[in-house]
């Protein structure tokens, strides 16, 4: 079994994802926001 060295696996791939997850998180977000304003001035 080989020994564990810290820091020594390529997260390159995980960073990718990560940032794509939180790219796609703003985006929904902003989007439901201008849904709820659009149906708060639309309603009153």
């Amino acid at each position: 079994m080989a020994e564990h060295k810290q820091g020594g696996m390529d997260i390159r791939e995980q960073e990718r994802t990560f940032a794509g997850f939180i790219r796609m998180s703003v985006w929904v977000a902003g989007i439901v926001i201008a849904i709820l304003v659009f149906l708060a001035l639309a309603n009153s």
